[in-house]
């Protein structure tokens, strides 16, 4: 199912669709194999770009094996060491929703995000539900305080990271980066070759950073069913390829 075109949330001067697919009972290899196709997950639905005058959404996924923080990520490790980080399986609290409501409040205003509150049955229902067996979440504390959430799914070779938001007063020392590097240490460990970030967007400040975490490789194209999807290695001296000119995605 494809959607009708909308403005797009990460270039106002787009429109955007999506495909989407609704699984119930998501299986962990069918899972993995929508990953490398450029699906993503939100709840019971997998979604991926369909846009017909616009390609900037970009599939990224980081070479686990190969990844090695650089100065500035390992900079962030030590200004973080007092965080405390706990993974467990996703779930709801009232933490958990001041702090999405709080990050989002500071988003609409740093970012121009359209102000958006959540319930604890409307975050049930877009970041537990669906996840089966491999939905997990990052709780990171200061102290006694949590301070951050980010929810990871993990398949037999892979993790995806679904969705993190943050306090805004720990902005300062690059939560994301930390949480990005906290979800890499993990799959190295667990020997998962590949993390998805999601989309990268050259042009949207809050989705540009992915691309910071090398070696990656984006998804030439987002293939049809039956056809083997074409992961292709970024060069170090052209971080988007050209896989933002729409004459490359068919």
């Amino acid at each position: 199912m494809v959607e009708e075109p909308r403005p797009c949330p990460y270039i106002p001067v787009e429109k955007a669709s999506l495909e989407y697919r609704i699984v119930v009972d998501l299986d962990s290899a069918v899972y993995a194999d929508l990953l490398r196709r450029g699906y993503r997950r939100f709840g019971y639905q997998l979604y991926r770009p369909a846009c017909s005058e616009c390609n900037q959404c970009v599939s990224l996924r980081i070479l686990v094996d190969e990844f090695a923080p650089t100065a500035s990520q390992r900079r962030v490790l030590r200004l973080n060491r007092h965080i405390r980080s706990e993974l467990c399986p996703a779930g709801v609290s009232d933490q958990h929703i001041d702090l999405f409501n709080r990050y989002h409040r500071f988003m609409a205003t740093h970012r121009g995000w359209q102000r958006d509150a959540i319930t604890s049955d409307a975050y049930v229902e877009s970041f537990v539900a669906g996840g089966g067996t491999f939905s997990w979440q990052w709780l990171y504390y200061d102290g006694p305080r949590l301070v951050g959430v980010a929810l990871m799914d993990e398949v037999m070779d892979a993790i995806s990271l679904v969705y993190y938001f943050h306090d805004p007063a720990w902005r300062p020392h690059s939560p994301g980066t930390f949480s990005m590097l906290t979800q890499l240490a993990y799959a190295k460990e667990k020997k998962l070759p590949y993390a998805y970030p999601g989309y990268w967007v050259a042009s949207n400040p809050s989705m540009n950073y992915k691309v910071r975490f090398r070696p990656n490789e984006r998804l030439a194209h987002y293939p049809a069913d039956g056809d083997d999807p074409r992961w292709v290695r970024t060069a170090a001296q052209d971080p988007g390829g050209e896989a933002h000119r729409k004459s490359e995605v068919h």
